[in-house]
This record gives structure tokens, C-alpha cells and sequence, in this order.
């Protein structure tokens, strides 16, 4: 949790508030653990599921790292030719439907559990 106060304090506005909102969705509503990485926020389950990049001081992109294999149903997730991540741009707070956010992290968690499994069943080997 310090890593994150930390982190920012370095952040203001808009992103700052971006920050926050994500930080609480998904620590307290998802119950991810977060830790610094390259100095941004990653939310790990069983491994790194997301990040929270900054956009030049204009707003966040939330990146899942198994982006590609997530169903996009929603319409929301954007790869930008990227072969594994994809992710949401995010300007203020009133842009994030939390349910559609909620259908996205749920799917990405269940990804990110079926292939902890096959690692694990795979080192058993």
C-alpha cells in the first residue's frame, strides 16, 4: 500500500482521480493485491492481470495482460496491433460503467486462474 500512496503523490487531476477510483475497484470491490511495477500499478489474482498506465498527463490506459484471449464482448478493449495485451482508455471517472468493468475483470480472472492451473498441473509432471 505504500508503494501505491507513493505513487501517487506523484499524480494530480484527472489521473490522480482515474488512480483512486481503479485502485479502490480493484482492491476493495475485486480483492486483487497491487504492487509497483516499472513504476505503475499492477493488480495481480494468481499472476499480473492488469495494469494502469498513464496517458500523458491526460488520462490512464487499463491494460490486462491476457487482453487478447479476453472476449471483448463489450466492445471496450482495444490491442492497437499489440499480440498479447489490450486495454481501455479512460479520460475521467463518469467514462467507466463499473458493471461492464466488472464483466471484463471477472473474465480476465477466470483466464488468469485456468492458466495458473496449467502451469501447476504442468509442473507436476
Amino acid at each position: 500500500m505504500r508503494d501505491f500512496e507513493s505513487f501517487i503523490d506523484h499524480s494530480e487531476g484527472k489521473q490522480r482521480d482515474l488512480y483512486l477510483f481503479l485502485h479502490h475497484f480493484f482492491t476493495v470491490k475485486i480483492g486483487m493485491s497491487c504492487k509497483l511495477r516499472f513504476k505503475i500499478p499492477f493488480y495481480d489474482h494468481k499472476s499480473w492481470v492488469c495494469y494502469v498506465n498513464p496517458i500523458k498527463k491526460k488520462g490512464v490506459e487499463l491494460v490486462f495482460l491476457q487482453g487478447k484471449k479476453l472476449s471483448n464482448v463489450q466492445g471496450v478493449l482495444d490491442a492497437r496491433g499489440r499480440k498479447q495485451v489490450a486495454g481501455i482508455y479512460l479520460n475521467e471517472i463518469s467514462e467507466i460503467d463499473e458493471s461492464i468493468l466488472y464483466e471484463i475483470v471477472q473474465e480476465a480472472l477466470l483466464i488468469d486462474e485456468a492458466l495458473f492451473q496449467k502451469l501447476k498441473h504442468s509442473k507436476k509432471r
